[in-house]
């Protein structure tokens, strides 16, 4: 005889009776749900049917999307180096070999000590000119970014973002422009961490004037304005024996003398200065730094240079204008003379 096999009624009759409410339920759940959805959905407007869907917006308006990762560490200094060489005119290139940080602060004392010099002397001559040595700073960069960011700026011209027209607005009789939507690949991006900025510095890379000395452990003076009183105190602090600048003396300034500066000092070299956009070596950053009289000395230069190229023209056009006055004359005078010569000879005959 087989064994008897105990079946739960549970089970069975548990299927077969979820089975049988749902059967029932769901035509009362689907027209529960369609005259829900009737009583609280509105009809679409006039405005919503003729007026073209703007597209769902990926990113926030703050952070459009990028070709670099924003979130990295390269794309936040890339970013600042691009800021940093669109607002600052004068910049001073420095080699570092291993510098404390004892040698850091005490060089970065007598900079800014040297700095808040010129600007009480210049405040001393009644000129109206901002403070800079609380805007002055040096500080290491990332070669690589830093010269990806130089051919950013200078080669690169962002263009306007590209739109295009929606339906014509029924109430204005005018067609509204639509953002296309944004993409990390949309050409239309023109920031400095997108695509387009990628493919149009690219072919430059390794062309910048720069380019050769932009390697090692390399530091950046930054000045905001071109001022040569302040490019002059900085060299004569950072690197007076390059430059030809006088060192200065104990009496005066004994803490420049100190063992940290000059173990600091030892270990820095000026390699180039970029001014308002070109690049000039020692010779020439010597020169800016010797102007007399900073930008309101060279421009006097140049109004005097000017006004003797001016008076010198004048003097030339006035003693040629003489010249050919004289000769006009000399010539009407001898004109005059032959035409009397043959009057008197037949008066005297006719007599």
């Amino acid at each position: 005889m087989p064994p008897r096999v105990r079946l739960s009624s549970g089970r069975i009759a548990q299927p077969l009776r979820r089975q049988t409410v749902c059967q029932y339920e769901r035509p009362i759940a689907a027209s529960w749900a369609r005259s829900v959805a009737t009583a609280t959905t509105p009809a679409p407007s006039v405005e919503q049917m003729t007026h073209s869907v703007p597209p769902i917006a990926r990113y926030p308006p703050s952070q459009p999307p990028s070709y670099r990762r924003p979130e990295n560490r390269r794309s936040q200094l890339l970013r600042q180096y691009t800021s940093l060489i669109r607002t600052t005119p004068l910049m001073l290139f420095l080699q570092h070999d291993n510098l404390k940080s004892v040698e850091w602060v005490a060089i970065r004392r007598e900079l800014s000590r040297a700095l808040r010099k010129v600007d009480e002397q210049i405040a001393a001559e009644g000129r109206n000119v901002p403070a800079l040595a609380p805007h002055v700073k040096i500080q290491i960069v990332q070669t690589s970014i830093f010269e990806v960011a130089l051919r950013i700026v200078e080669h690169f011209r962002p263009t306007a973002k590209a739109t295009e027209p929606s339906a014509v607005d029924p109430a204005t009789q005018t067609s509204a422009e639509v953002p296309l939507a944004a993409s990390p690949e949309d050409p239309t991006l023109t920031h400095d961490l997108s695509r387009a900025a990628h493919d149009a510095v690219l072919p430059f890379k390794g062309h910048h004037e720069l380019s050769s000395v932009l390697f090692g452990p390399v530091a950046v003076l930054s000045i905001p304005e071109v001022s040569p009183e302040h490019l002059k105190a900085a060299l004569t602090v950072l690197a007076p024996r390059a430059t030809g600048f006088p060192v200065p003396t104990r009496k005066a300034n004994p803490s420049w003398h100190e063992l940290p500066v000059q173990d600091g000092l030892n270990k820095l070299a000026l390699l180039a200065a970029r001014v308002d956009g070109r690049v000039f070596d020692l010779e020439q950053t010597k020169w800016v730094g010797g102007i007399q009289g900073g930008m309101d000395g060279l421009r006097s230069q140049l109004v005097t240079a000017l006004q003797s190229m001016g008076s010198g023209l004048t003097n030339a056009l006035d003693g040629a204008g003489k010249s050919l006055y004289f000769t006009l004359e000399s010539r009407k005078n001898v004109l005059e003379e032959e035409q009397k010569g043959p009057a008197e000879g037949g008066d005297k005959a006719d007599s």
